[in-house]
């Protein structure tokens, strides 16, 4: 299965390929290659294009592909390696090769193959006792990898005689007594380099492994093996530059915090306007989880380690050369097990690295094998054999690293680091920064000392200053009088502040450590960190709520949680939380596609006399650092925060080497974290809550389920790792790169908050900002539900309209003795019919009646008085009358009027009785309307009844 290239110098039985290979490569070529010194010292070499053109590239450029450091892989190797490195070169198809080290064998002939693992193919059949191909894949590998394909770079060799020439017989044979060193140039052909793609010459972060295996051949056995990893230069990881970046960014949004916090003498409002400045907090809350994200053991594409250096001094992995010679001291070679998190370490067996060999494929060959094989390397060894003048006339490079020499190359790595081009687990992200997993408590924890000092520093530091500048006079008296006063309380609120913004970093490296199983003393000193950071902050956590609860009791209620649709960012559709109770505050709730029940703790307050949160002077001097931030009816949340960073920090501490419980714990964890912050909205800022509920939020649960792909159980090819890891590092980017948005927009907030009390404001043309963003201070610093403005009424319109009149008969219709028949000229009967009705009534009553009544024309005379006897025969009448109507099958009738209504044509009488008792009358009342498409009067109504006979 492994290239079985390899042949000792020695063997008899290789006789005839030696001589025919041997001669071969010191035969003298007319044509070569050049060397050209510039008139600066800069020394050139020439070749031949494809088209025949002749260039000159400068000797100490950058080669195409080259190897960087390089770690043993065997862990018992007889074969000290301090330098192992080629490189090579696409624009004159060379290979350049560098070995050196040392070996206490007293004289052995070797066998050496050098490649980068992966698929295997069918090697060259070479002759040397040190093999060198290079084989290069698009992966990197844990220590029980299986081999991935990937392209081959195969290099043909010199013979033993030419070989050494370059190496000057160190290794024909190895004597300890000689030391190994080694410094070839090997030319290559187009066929030779056909395997790789153009794209693994470019992309970042280029995953590639070489292997150096060397073999015995008394034993024939395996006596030396060194991994190295392979680069085209192209990475992600700018911890200079972009760390440089961020750490400017983090101290604006520091010094814009402290500033919104010491400024004023009124403590509410100095809590009101430091509570939207952007917090500290959740810029540290963004970086640690970017960078670990590492932490979890899976098999990391080389992209994202990289990516995450530049924010590893966000989560206090800072190397310092003189930091880790003391660590190193306190740990002693205890240096723990890094396959307990997942990696495969330096110094450690590693037998399947790179697939693996067969030793019986390397020396069990017959000669015919070997001369068949032999034949047609011949043939190619004429066609790219160089002559020793060329060989002279290629510039050579120095084994130390001088300014005009070869300096791409690597060193080996400390011990404790994961073997080189390995990026599993925590340990493979720690090895970016050179720092073993370890020495990574320790290190985190001395630089998070070495941070609460420079902040307890920088406030006292702060206050001199302005006591000094006051004594000079060079600013006011009564300036900055409550920080200088409180100046110890504001020390403290300080340090205290940054314990619970490095809470969940510390947690899981004292975890972590307990995991790893490293020296006794370091895991000692992690469990009374440990043991501080934990009960430390929880109780302080819980007596900052028994104190502001100690007057009251809780309730829990039942709830429902409903889901609405909603619009994020003005136009992005979004799914908004709201509580039941919440919601029935609302005038108009809007529409929910699906509820959940839920319940709500209510707090049942018994002291009257108590003050606001946010008003009580007392509560936020001493407990402000926990709580300040937060909105009125969400005070409490730090407490809940700091379940929430405990219970992260245990999956990635405590289940390290378990990829798939971080994983999925981690998911479920992070989405219940996600629905309740949403749900609760904690912080008054409106920048915060969008940062740390939406975007942050969303790039936990993203990032988790991108990396389950990456556990070597699911075997995924690594093109695809690579694809996946960019996709987070496109997630993590714009998370970050908000962020620093975020830190410009909350320090030019802070600039307005601390030039409030200045009549004029500059820039001018700000104004308009800085009064929207005050108005917008008084708004939410409440935290009451917003009143909704009452709904417009529509503009009145005529709305009363006459549809239909009907004449409804009434009391006074019945009463003739009431009645002057004489002194209404607009009587609706004949005069005739109502003389010729007798009432019960006297006629000196109706004769009264004649001659006082001075009604006017049309009037009406009503009843002074009647009685329920009247109102009884009213009714029987009305019986009397319906009845016969019936019997006489609402027939009409027309009669002719008394003349006080003009007779028209197509009148409508509506004939209505008058009296029951005697003759029965009938009340005519003409209306009518235009027939609808006929121009003319229809009537509307008619009612008769049938006169009674006399």
């Amino acid at each position: 299965m492994v290239p079985s290239r390899l042949l000792s110098c020695g063997a008899t039985a290789y006789g005839l390929p030696f001589i025919l290979v041997t001669l071969l490569s010191l035969l003298t070529l007319t044509s070569g290659a050049d060397v050209g010194i510039a008139a600066d010292g800069t020394k050139y070499v020439d070749t031949t294009t494809n088209d025949g053109q002749t260039i000159w590239l400068r000797d100490s450029r950058k080669p195409a592909l080259y190897t960087q450091n390089f770690g043993d892989c065997l862990g018992s190797s007889l074969i000290n390696v301090t330098r192992f490195d080629a490189a090579y070169y696409k624009d004159n198809m060379t290979v350049l090769f560098h070995l050196e080290g040392n070996t206490n064998v007293a004289n052995e002939s070797l066998m050496s193959m050098e490649r980068h693992h992966g698929a295997v193919q069918e090697p060259w059949l070479t002759f040397h006792s040190v093999h060198w191909s290079l084989r290069l894949r698009s992966s990197a590998l844990r220590s029980h990898l299986q081999p991935m394909q990937c392209s081959d770079l195969q290099v043909p060799m010199t013979t033993c005689t030419g070989l050494a020439t370059l190496t000057r017989r160190s290794l024909c044979p190895m004597n300890r007594s000689v030391p190994i060193e080694a410094n070839g140039i090997i030319p290559v052909s187009q066929s030779d380099v056909a395997g790789i793609p153009p794209i693994a010459l470019n992309i970042p972060d280029f995953e590639g492994q070489a292997i150096l295996r060397i073999f015995a051949n008394s034993t024939e056995s395996e006596i030396g093996c060194y991994s190295a990893v392979v680069t085209n230069g192209a990475t992600f990881s700018h911890p200079y530059a972009v760390g440089t970046v961020l750490g400017i960014f983090t101290i604006i949004a520091m010094a814009a915090s402290f500033a919104t916090a010491v400024y004023g003498n009124h403590i509410p409002t100095t809590r009101i306007h430091y509570a939207h400045s952007l917090s500290v907090m959740v810029v540290f809350s963004v970086f640690h989880h970017i960078f670990y994200t590492g932490a979890l053991s899976v098999n990391w594409p080389s992209v994202l380690p990289a990516f995450w250096s530049n924010f590893a001094w966000t989560g206090g992995m800072i190397y310092s050369e003189s930091m880790q010679n003391s660590i190193n001291q306190l740990i002693g070679s205890n240096k723990g097990n890094t396959s307990i998190v997942g990696a495969a370490g330096s110094g450690s067996s590693a037998e399947d690295l790179g697939g693996g060999y067969d030793i019986s494929q390397i020396y069990k060959r017959s000669f015919h094998t070997l001369f068949r094989r032999g034949a047609p390397l011949l043939s190619d060894q004429l066609s790219n054999l160089r002559s020793a003048e060329v060989e002279k006339h290629l510039a050579k490079r120095t084994l130390a690293n001088t300014t005009d020499g070869y300096n791409w190359y690597g060193v080996p790595v400390k011990p404790g680091l994961p073997l080189p081009g390995n990026f599993s687990g925590f340990a493979g992200t720690l090895a970016e920064e050179n720092i073993p997993a370890s020495n990574a408590f320790m290190t985190g924890f001395l630089w998070f000392l070495i941070l609460v000092a420079i902040v307890a520093a920088s406030v006292a530091a702060f206050k001199w200053i302005l006591e000094a500048l006051v004594k000079f006079k060079r600013i006011e008296e009564n300036r900055l009088c409550h920080f200088r006063e409180h100046w110890v309380g504001f020390t403290e609120a300080a340090v205290l502040r940054t314990t619970v913004i490095g809470f969940f970093m510390i947690i899981y490296l004292t975890l972590f450590q307990f995991t790893y199983k490293g020296s006794g003393g370091v895991t000692a000193i992690a469990t009374l960190v440990f043991l501080l950071f934990f009960l430390g902050l929880f109780i302080a956590a819980g007596y900052a709520c028994f104190y502001r609860l100690r007057y009251g009791h809780y309730e829990l209620k039942q709830d429902r949680i409903y889901f609405e649709s909603t619009k994020a960012l003005g136009s992005v559709p979004w799914i908004r939380l709201v509580s039941e109770s919440r919601r029935s505050e609302k005038s108009e709730p809007k529409a929910s596609f699906v509820s959940m029940p839920w319940w709500s703790v209510h707090y049942i307050n018994e002291d009257t006399q108590r003050i606001e949160v946010h008003e009580d002077e007392d509560y936020v001097m001493k407990f402000g650092w926990l709580y300040a931030r937060f909105r009125r009816t969400r005070w409490w949340f730090f407490a809940l925060w700091l379940i929430y960073e405990f219970v992260r920090a245990c999956f990635y501490g405590g289940a390290a080497g378990h990829p798939m419980t971080q994983v999925f714990g981690l998911m479920v964890i992070e989405f219940i974290a996600l629905i309740t912050i949403v749900m609760l909205r904690p912080f008054e800022g409106a920048r915060l809550n969008a940062l740390m509920v939406y975007v942050l939020g969303f790039s936990k649960v993203a990032t988790l389920a991108l990396s389950a792909a990456f556990d070597i159980r699911f075997n995924l090819a690594r093109i695809n790792t690579t694809v996946i890891g960019v996709v987070i590092i496109v997630i993590q980017g714009i998370l970050a790169i908000l962020t620093l948005v975020a830190i410009v927009f909350g320090g030019i907030s802070s600039y307005m908050s601390v030039t409030r009390d200045r009549e004029v404001f500059r820039p001018r043309k700000w104004e308009p900002y800085r009064q929207r963003y005050f108005a917008h201070l008084e708004k939410t610093a409440p935290d009451v539900p917003p009143i909704q403005p009452p709904t417009p009424e529509p503009p009145k319109e005529p709305y009363f309209r006459v549809a239909t009149v009907r004449r409804e008969p009434k009391i006074e219709d019945d009463d003739l003795d009431a009645i002057d028949p004489a002194s209404s000229r607009n009587s609706v009967a004949p005069v005739s019919a109502l003389a010729s009705r007798q009432g019960t009534r006297s006629n000196s009553m109706w004769s009264a009646t004649m001659s006082n009544n001075h009604l006017p024309f049309g009037a009406r005379p009503h009843r002074a008085s009647w009685s329920t006897k009247d109102l009884n025969s009213f009714h029987e009448t009305q019986h009397s009358n319906r009845s016969s109507h019936l019997m006489s099958g609402g027939r009409m009738s027309n009669k002719p009027s008394d003349g006080s209504l003009r007779d028209q044509t197509n009148y409508e009488r509506i004939r209505t009785p008058l009296h029951s008792p005697g003759p029965a009358a009938t009340l005519d009342v003409r209306k009518s309307r235009q027939d609808k498409g006929k121009g003319k009067e229809a009537p509307l109504n008619e009612r008769s009844s049938e006169e009674a006979k006399p």
